[in-house]
C-alpha cells in the first residue's frame, strides 16, 4: 500500500514538473549581474536591493559586477543563461534603451530577455552654469536663440540618456546647441561648473551637491512628477514640454523562457521589497524613487523606452556604428 501511494506521488510530481519544481525556487543562490564596474548608483541600488530581496526569497543573491561594452557583455552572458531563474541582471535604460536604439548590439533587448520587474527611477535635470543669465526655461530658450552656436551642452557620452535628453530637449525647442561629449558625468559636470560648456541633462544624484552649493542651476526636471529633493523645480511638462519624462531608471530581467511561476516569485517579492519604507530611504541617496511594476508593465515600459530614442535617434540622425 505505501509503495503505491510513493509510486503515485512521484507520478504526480513528474505529471507536473513546473509546479514542483517552481515551488522549491529557489534552492540556491541566485546569480545577479550588474552591467557596471563596482562602486557607484547603478551597483549601489543592486546591492541595497538584492540584500532585502534575499531575505524574502530565503536565498542570497550573488552580485557579480560585469562592466564593458556599455552593458553588452553583460547582456550577452545574461542571455545565453539557462531560463531557470538562477541568473538575473540588472537591466536599465542603457541596456534597454539607449544602447539598442543607437547601435547595433548582440542581442535583442525585448526578444532575448524575461521582464522580472522595475526597481525604480530618477529624474534628470536641466541644468545651467551659474553665469548663464537664466531663471526659466523660457529665459534659457530665449538666451540661446540670442546667441546662436555660442551654447555648448556636455554629456556623459555619445547616445548616453544626458545625450540623447538633450536633442528631445533641442528638437522640442528648435534651438541650437553644441553637443560636447565625456567620458562620464563627472568629467561633463566639471567643465559645467568651470564654464567650458553652459548646460546639460544629468541625473539629478550627481548633480545635487552642485545644486545646493549654487555653481549649478535646475530649471526643470524630467518626470511626471516634481523630485522630493527639488520641490521648487517645476517639471518639464509643467514648463510646457508634454511627455517629457525621460527617466534613469533600473530594473530586474533574466533569460528569455523564464517559468511563469518563477517569474511571479520574483516579481511578487521584489515589489514587496520595494513598498518598504526602509529601503525607499536608502534609494534616496541616489535620488531613485521606487517604482514597482509586474512584469507585463515593465515589459512594455521596455518596449515603448526604446521606441522612444529610436525615433529621436533616427529624426536627429544619431547612429553610433555607422
Amino acid at each position: 500500500m505505501k509503495r503505491r501511494h510513493l509510486l503515485q506521488a512521484a507520478t504526480a510530481t513528474i505529471a507536473l514538473p513546473g509546479i514542483a519544481w517552481a515551488q522549491a525556487f529557489p534552492a540556491k543562490p541566485i546569480r545577479y549581474i550588474v552591467p557596471v564596474s563596482a562602486g557607484g548608483g547603478n551597483d549601489m541600488i543592486a546591492r541595497v536591493v538584492t540584500e532585502r530581496w534575499g531575505k524574502a526569497l530565503g536565498q542570497n543573491f550573488i552580485v557579480e559586477n560585469l562592466g564593458g561594452g556599455g552593458g553588452v557583455i553583460a547582456c550577452q552572458t545574461t542571455a545565453r543563461a539557462p531560463a531557470d531563474g538562477y541568473t538575473l541582471m540588472q537591466g536599465y535604460v542603457a541596456t534597454h534603451g539607449t544602447t539598442p536604439a543607437t547601435r547595433r548590439v548582440s542581442y535583442d533587448a525585448v526578444k532575448d530577455f524575461t521582464p522580472i520587474g522595475m526597481i525604480g527611477a530618477t529624474p534628470n535635470v536641466l541644468a545651467i552654469h551659474d553665469g548663464v543669465p537664466a531663471k526659466t526655461i523660457k529665459e534659457f530658450i530665449d538666451y540661446v536663440r540670442r546667441n546662436p552656436a555660442k551654447v555648448s551642452y556636455g554629456s556623459a557620452g555619445p547616445g548616453s540618456l544626458t545625450h540623447l535628453t538633450m536633442e528631445l530637449f533641442k528638437q522640442e525647442t528648435g534651438v541650437f546647441m553644441l553637443h560636447i561629449p565625456y567620458r562620464g558625468i563627472a568629467p561633463a559636470i566639471t567643465d559645467l561648473l568651470g564654464g567650458q560648456t553652459q548646460a546639460m541633462f544629468p541625473g539629478l544624484a550627481a548633480a545635487l551637491p552642485h545644486l545646493r552649493s549654487g555653481r549649478m542651476r535646475a530649471l526643470a526636471v524630467t518626470g511626471k512628477q516634481r523630485s522630493p529633493q527639488l520641490k521648487d523645480v517645476p517639471t518639464m511638462e509643467e514648463a510646457g514640454f508634454k511627455g517629457f519624462d525621460a527617466m534613469q531608471w533600473y530594473g530586474s530581467v533574466g533569460p528569455a523562457g523564464l517559468p511563469a511561476d518563477v517569474v511571479r516569485r520574483l516579481n511578487e517579492t521584489q515589489v514587496a521589497v520595494l513598498k518598504a519604507p526602509d529601503l525607499a530611504e536608502k534609494l534616496a541617496g541616489e535620488a531613485v524613487e521606487p517604482w514597482p511594476m509586474s512584469p507585463e508593465q515593465f515589459g512594455q515600459y521596455i518596449v515603448a523606452e526604446i521606441a522612444r530614442w529610436t525615433a529621436l535617434a533616427k529624426a536627429r540622425n544619431i547612429r553610433l556604428d555607422e
